[in-house]
């Protein structure tokens, strides 16, 4: 039996014992030292997440948005035909043409959302979602969203280099978020999609879907769309000349993705077919006529005062002068009626110009701008020859000369010293004005000129609207050879001056231009011409009379073919240098030259050109023009030109005395004898006058419908 001490002792061990109640909660497990590393870990992800927050938003507040970059704010400028429909062709290497967002239709909208930016209404532009599908893809080899959201993508192009570096990478985020803040995502949305690279050289939905379908944006259906949107992600590696497959797949998947997105139902997406797309053809964008036309205007706009930047990235919206019939016809004729052998050297130009108004309605400048620059329809470098004589006839009109006045033909001739020919040394005797301009008769025209005053013919080619600075004009010093066409003007200086007289003696400025709009549709430039009165009407209808006889009885025949009322005149120079054919009828004025040089541009002849001897005015110049006024002005209304004064068909009375060798003698009459006992006798003829002794005169009788007395040839200057 134990003792008490001893129960007592052993009940005190066996309480000491006894175990100790935990508590449940899992901290109770977790040793201390644990816990307070945890703790620790806590506070400090919640500072840097403070901080990391704090410096974020002081980085966003500090980020501005930039100007655009030139990318993105560069706009083709377009230059239209003269309806304001059918483009000519872009100054500037940009495509862009912007549109508004309401202009792109909206199923195409959701297929681009479809295949770049699913979440882009309900994210703040980024999705954290999209990035981490990207990642997932990227490592399991699936073909989704890339992980960059439409206002990154946007920033990117708009605001940011390209570099693929984390710096860029972290601004292309700020700047998605700011950009979320200060602009709407309809704004974002239709910049983007008017920024966007989509392949075909095309800079922009607009130019995409012209370069893809040959139709603007806003005639696209969903099915277009799918394709625009499906290129984006590789333009080059889904173009449909080098992946067709690949492009086909792209498009399917984002049909599907439109289906699921409810954009578009099952059954659309069953019944969808992939679209045609039209081919793409690489040439350059100024081959042909195109670069002469978009030179002439961006040379006029300069001259106007736009500048270099502005016309090539403004966006400007120019609606040019050019018929866009007209300059079908100007290129058909060329091709169906010039020479096609021995045209090493040639040069041909054409330009026609609206009587009144001075608008240029076509110019055909050479073969192919892009092998050469010099616009022949513009550049001043062949002699007009006798396509010149209708300015000393004008000017011989104004100072009272009868069209019956009479006038030595005869070949060689001398006048005031100087000794020339007529073309093919020809002689006609003693003709009228008329006859001498039916015929291009050189002598008559000479002794003209030479009674009228050369300083007259010249004020005459200035007021039709030759230019003063023309090469061959001397100014200073002007003679005999001037009415002859010494000069060179430009087929369209021609073409202008003829217009003159078309629009009843009313010369008019000229433009390549007729409206500049700018980006916002706003109007910068109305064209409005000047005009000036050179002659007055009964001159200008008169000379328009006696160009129509030329047509008909003279040298210009060929033009008959055009079977409408036309004036023309034709031109060849002596050497054969040159040769011309200017015309008009009261809708159209135009000029068509040829002219031929060796490889050092010197001017040679163009004997052998077409398998002709000699290229004269009337030849493939005259064909040339008949074919082109032909096709234009088809389906237009037959118009006569104003009937001239009766009086130009009065009689000239030629005295066959005078009291005194001071009395003035009507033009074209020969020196009577002087009866005034206390002047001297003059029984002699002027070296300037016709001899009537040495040729008689035509036997026809003179009238205004009379036909020529010998056949008709072209001329030329000696």
């Amino acid at each position: 039996m134990s003792s008490p001490a001893k129960k007592s002792s052993a009940a005190k061990s066996t309480a000491k014992k006894k175990p100790i109640k935990r508590s449940t909660s899992a901290n109770a497990y977790v040793p201390l030292w644990r816990r307070r590393w945890l703790r620790r870990t806590l506070w400090i992800l919640v500072l840097l997440a403070a901080v990391g927050t704090t410096v974020f938003a002081i980085l966003l507040a500090r980020t501005e948005v930039p100007t655009p970059n030139e990318l993105a704010t560069s706009e083709a400028t377009v230059v239209y035909y003269a309806d304001g429909k059918n483009e000519i062709g872009r100054l500037g290497e940009s495509t862009r043409r912007s549109v508004s967002l309401a202009d792109i239709p909206l199923d195409v909208q959701q297929a681009v959302l479809s295949a770049e930016d699913r979440d882009f209404y309900n994210h703040g532009g980024i999705s954290p979602v999209g990035i981490a599908r990207a990642a997932f893809n990227n490592l399991t080899g699936g073909n989704t969203q890339g992980g960059s959201t439409i206002t990154q993508q946007y920033a990117k192009i708009a605001f940011l280099t390209q570099d693929r570096t984390w710096n860029r990478k972290v601004s292309e985020a700020l700047l998605a978020f700011k950009l979320e803040t200060v602009i709407s995502k309809e704004q974002i949305l239709e910049d983007y999609l008017n920024t966007i690279y989509f392949g075909r050289n095309a800079n922009g939905i607009e130019a995409a879907s012209i370069a893809y379908f040959g139709v603007p944006v806003k005639e696209l259906d969903f099915t277009q769309g799918a394709v625009l949107a499906s290129v984006i992600k590789s333009p080059s590696g889904l173009s449909p000349e080098e992946n067709l497959s690949g492009l086909k797949a792209r498009w399917s998947y984002v049909l599907d993705s439109m289906v699921e997105m409810g954009d578009i139902t099952q059954k659309q997406r069953d019944s969808a077919n992939f679209p045609k797309i039209v081919d793409f053809k690489q040439k350059d964008r100024l081959g042909g006529q195109v670069g002469f036309l978009l030179t002439a205007v961006e040379r006029q706009l300069i001259a106007q005062g736009y500048d270099q930047e502005e016309i090539q990235l403004g966006g400007l919206k120019i609606i040019s002068s050019f018929d866009r019939k007209a300059q079908r016809s100007a290129q058909r004729a060329v091709r169906d009626q010039g020479p096609t052998s021995g045209t090493d050297g040639l040069r041909i130009g054409l330009a026609a110009v609206q009587p009144g108004t001075g608008e240029v309605l076509a110019m055909y400048g050479g073969t192919n701008f892009i092998t050469d620059q010099i616009n022949n329809a513009t550049q001043q470098f062949a002699q007009a020859g006798s396509t010149f004589k209708p300015f000393a006839l004008a000017a011989g009109l104004d100072q009272s000369v009868q069209l019956n006045s009479l006038w030595n033909g005869n070949s060689p001739s001398t006048v005031n010293g100087y000794t020339f020919n007529n073309y093919g040394n020809n002689s006609y005797g003693v003709v009228s004005l008329l006859q001498a301009t039916e015929l291009s008769i050189n002598s008559a025209y000479v002794e003209l000129t030479a009674d009228i005053g050369v300083g007259s013919v010249v004020n005459a080619a200035l007021a039709a609207g030759v230019p003063d600075t023309t090469p061959g004009m001397n100014l200073e010093s002007p003679d005999l050879t001037f009415v002859l066409g010494t000069a060179s003007p430009s087929g369209l200086d021609m073409a202008n001056a003829y217009a003159t007289f078309a629009n009843e003696g009313v010369r008019s400025s000229t433009t390549f231009v007729k409206q500049v709009f700018g980006p916002n549709g706003g109007l910068l430039y109305q064209y409005e011409p000047t005009l000036t009165n050179a002659f007055g009407p009964d001159v200008a209808n008169t000379v328009s009379y006696s160009l129509a006889k030329v047509v008909t009885n003279g040298t210009g025949t060929t033009a008959l073919a055009l079977d409408r009322p036309a004036a023309a005149k034709t031109g060849t120079t002596d050497d054969n240098k040159s040769a011309w054919f200017a015309g008009y009828t009261p809708q159209i004025s135009a000029a068509v030259l040829m002219a031929k040089e060796d490889s050092n541009g010197i001017p040679i002849s163009m004997s052998g050109t077409g398998g002709l001897a000699t290229v004269t005015g009337g030849s493939f110049p005259g064909s040339i023009w008949t074919a082109f006024m032909k096709d234009a002005l088809k389906k237009e209304p037959v118009m006569d030109f104003p009937a001239p004064p009766d009086d130009v068909f009065t009689p000239v009375e030629c005295p066959d005395f005078i009291e005194t060798d001071l009395e003035e003698i009507p033009f074209g009459c020969p020196i009577p004898e002087v009866i005034n006992e206390f002047g001297p006798e003059n029984t002699g003829s002027d070296p300037a006058t016709v001899d009537f002794n040495e040729t008689e005169a035509p036997t026809n009788e003179f009238g205004p419908d009379a036909p020529p007395t010998d056949p008709p040839i072209d001329e030329g200057r000696p």
